[in-house]
């Protein structure tokens, strides 16, 4: 029994969630073949095919899936809104307010919007088809657009406490900005209320992990109800999901990363790439760009020279709001989403996913499984079922551990930028072949 439990612990999060898919994908194929497609159930199915519906399909995997998705949408604003003030206190040094923290969150913002951008183009070559069978919680009604003043005036909050009551993410966003600033400005008052946000974030990403634990359980009951009703090809659909993230995700690390290095500092990007490996591998295995943080910093500045007083700013800030994987992943998600759903989006409904995403990406902390809740404040921004993500989620771990070599591999890009500009990049260390051979090794132990 003891071997049991110890082998059920080392089970990954990955595994669980894969099996908690697998196995709602037959349950609801066994439920569908059980119950068939009788439009009258009450007169065209059998005592033990009725209690089949009502008992399982209608009744546990619908409280289930309700209970899950409602989770994701619970930890949306505090998520945000805590992440994001914590964030902004990374810039302790009023000083580093100016030129420093402006080009780094100048370009953090730059390659998210870059990346989404990407996404959504990407994505809408693709044409996803509508799967049958799927059915939304709402009626989806297109809204009128908004002119861009009016955007822009409705960013900021009259009252901070209810755009938070209504998820209006946008200006949650924008208050927090300023509260972090605020206490950033405000000297020992603040330190003390950065401590209290500090362990506020900690015990809110340990309900994230929480509720990730029991993500397997969720994706069983949204699945299991899902194929007891819907066409296998959404199977075929969610693979074509898979390789457009994929696809934009590289393109985004082997093509932008690059190309802004070069155009803007003349460094080498096969210099940067190469001695990138370790560190996206790193990050790869722990899905972590927080956790992956440490040895970001120390490829930055001992196999990529930039010097400590940039890199010490630029990747902790990097590891908060540097998120264009994630990012990535929620434009092919929203039109995936959209179109298998057969819900026409405007193009004001996407500038508004590209302008959300972007924002969302500074309070999206970097830990494994919160792109998925920022992703339910995305399609409640533009009026998409927050139920979709359960089509999406079996096959989301893996590519969240590439999302996360991308989001790594942007700070040290940005790092580099930044000191180079500053004249604080060692050039002789970011060409040396042999910078950081220690490291890299002491990084594959650790692993």
């Amino acid at each position: 029994m003891t071997n049991e439990l110890h082998n059920n612990k080392s089970l990954s999060l990955t595994s669980r969630i894969l099996i908690g898919l697998i196995l709602g994908l037959l349950v609801g194929s066994i439920f569908k073949w059980i119950i068939g497609d009788q439009d009258d159930v009450y007169f065209s199915l059998g005592f033990f095919d009725l209690a089949i519906k009502g008992f399982f399909v209608d009744g546990l995997l619908t409280i289930g899936g309700a209970i899950f998705v409602a989770s994701l949408k619970m930890l949306v604003v505090p998520l945000v809104f805590v992440s994001l003030v914590c964030g902004t206190c990374n810039l302790s040094d009023p000083s580093k307010l100016g030129r420093l923290g402006g080009k780094s969150i100048g370009l953090y913002l730059l390659t998210t919007a870059i990346a989404i951008t990407i996404a959504i183009s990407l994505a809408s070559l693709v044409n996803f088809d509508k799967i049958p069978g799927l059915q939304t919680s709402a009626e989806y009604a297109a809204k009128e657009a908004p002119s861009l003043a009016n955007v822009i005036i409705n960013m900021f909050p009259t009252n901070p406490i209810s755009a938070m009551a209504e998820g209006n993410m946008l200006q949650v966003i924008v208050f927090a900005l300023l509260f972090g600033i605020a206490m950033t400005l405000s000297g020992e008052p603040g330190k003390r209320l950065t401590n209290t946000f500090n362990d506020l974030n900690d015990v809110i990403l340990k309900l994230v992990t929480i509720l990730m634990n029991l993500a397997p359980i969720g994706v069983f009951c949204l699945i299991a109800k899902l194929f007891s009703s819907i066409d296998y090809d959404a199977i075929y659909e969610l693979v074509k999901y898979f390789f457009v993230v994929l696809i934009a995700l590289f393109i985004h690390a082997l093509v932008v990363y690059p190309t802004l290095l070069k155009s803007i500092t003349g460094l080498s990007p096969i210099t940067f790439l190469t001695k990138m490996k370790a560190n996206a591998l790193f990050a790869f295995s722990t899905s972590s760009s927080s956790a992956t943080m440490p040895v970001t910093l120390e490829t930055a500045t001992k196999k990529l020279g930039a010097k400590n007083s940039v890199a010490s700013f630029t990747v902790p800030l990097g590891a908060t709001i540097n998120m264009d994987g994630t990012a990535i992943m929620q434009g092919v998600a929203t039109v995936f989403i959209a179109q298998i759903f057969a819900v026409d989006l405007t193009t004001s409904d996407y500038l508004m996913v590209i302008l959300t995403a972007t924002l969302a990406s500074v309070g999206t902390a970097g830990v494994p499984g919160v792109g998925l809740i920022m992703l339910a404040m995305v399609l409640n921004q533009v009026g998409l079922p927050v139920e979709g993500i359960a089509i999406i989620m079996g096959v989301d771990r893996l590519l969240d551990m590439t999302r996360t070599a991308v989001n790594v591999t942007g700070d040290c890009m940005v790092t580099c930028v930044v000191a180079k500009t500053e004249g604080e990049l060692d050039e002789d260390i970011f060409y040396d072949k042999h910078a950081g051979e220690k490291l890299e090794e002491m990084n594959f132990q650790k692993k």
